[in-house]
């Protein structure tokens, strides 16, 4: 099982907007990678069987003879029904198989995951992602990985595929814990983008010069880069919904709760988010991060 050549067996769990391109990359890069997702039909599976993945019908399937399973799934419950319910990894996988769980669910509930596969003989690492979809289909995402340092060099091979910034953060959960951090700063950094882009239009200033100008100095962000073109064009199709970074300020707020500390600029992000949530008849969760500017058009 310690080995990390091309006989390794792959499953992949969940082929959403970023598991889909995920997996895609894995498979031609010689690994046999069997995939499941609950919506048969979906872009992601589209493209992960092009790419040459087994799509499968049952989470069974894909993982009884993997030697490594990864899932990237919305939110805890989904992680908790994929991994540890019913015909789900924890049942089927064979003892010592590593599962490395991408998703963003927080450092209580990776720990808590991670434990209780643990008591199956399974192996855990927490590895969320950050790159969005442009990260996924290029290889290129930041994987915050959490657990035991063997089992990290045995993944290394692979999330090198997947991504270009790979660390181990610490015990398992510490992953998730620097995730958390790094959606304060998406959050907040959507903030200032915003803002940035409300002051040129009110001084009649190309918001594309903004965009060109400004990436180039202090102010310079990924944000400012690759969000603030599709503002400019009134783009709000999602590489990352807004109902998703909700759920991760969710998380910060969960992880915050007995302690006294509070994060404005969170809570600010947060209540912006939440009005373009409650756009086109509820459903404006489903638009891309950058759809904040809305809430400053209140439209």
């Amino acid at each position: 099982m310690e080995s990390t050549d091309m006989n390794q067996q792959i499953a992949f769990i969940g082929l959403g907007v970023m598991g889909g391109p995920m997996a895609a990359n894995l498979a031609p890069s010689g690994y046999v990678v069997k995939a499941w997702n609950r919506t048969p039909n979906s872009p992601g599976v589209e493209i992960a069987a092009q790419a040459g993945v087994t799509v499968v019908s049952s989470i069974r399937e894909a993982v009884a003879s993997a030697d490594i399973v990864f899932s990237c799934v919305s939110d805890v419950p989904d992680v908790k029904e994929v991994l540890l319910g019913a015909g789900g990894v924890a049942e089927s996988a064979r003892p010592g198989t590593l599962v490395i769980d991408t998703s963003t669910i927080g450092p209580e509930a990776a720990r808590e995951i991670g434990t209780q596969l643990q008591q199956h003989d399974l192996r855990f690492l927490d590895a969320p992602i950050s790159g969005g979809d442009i990260g996924a289909k290029n290889g290129t995402l930041t994987i915050m990985v959490g657990g035991e340092a063997k089992d990290f060099e045995q993944s290394k091979p692979l999330l090198e595929i997947l991504g270009k910034t790979i660390r181990l953060c610490g015990p398992m959960g510490s992953g998730q814990a620097v995730k958390l951090c790094n959606q304060v700063l998406a959050a907040v950094h959507a903030v200032a983008l915003c803002e940035a882009m409300q002051l040129a239009q009110q001084q009649d200033i190309d918001p594309n010069l903004i965009v060109e100008v400004c990436s180039m100095g202090a102010a310079g962000s990924w944000a400012l880069s690759n969000l603030g073109p599709k503002i400019a064009a009134s783009d709000f199709q999602p590489g990352f919904m807004i109902k998703h970074i909700l759920k991760d300020l969710r998380l910060v707020a969960e992880t915050l709760s007995s302690s006294p500390q509070e994060l404005p600029g969170v809570e600010l992000a947060d209540r912006l988010f939440k009005m373009v949530q409650e756009f086109d008849g509820g459903k404006g969760g489903e638009q891309g991060t950058q759809a904040m500017i809305r809430a400053y058009h209140k439209s």
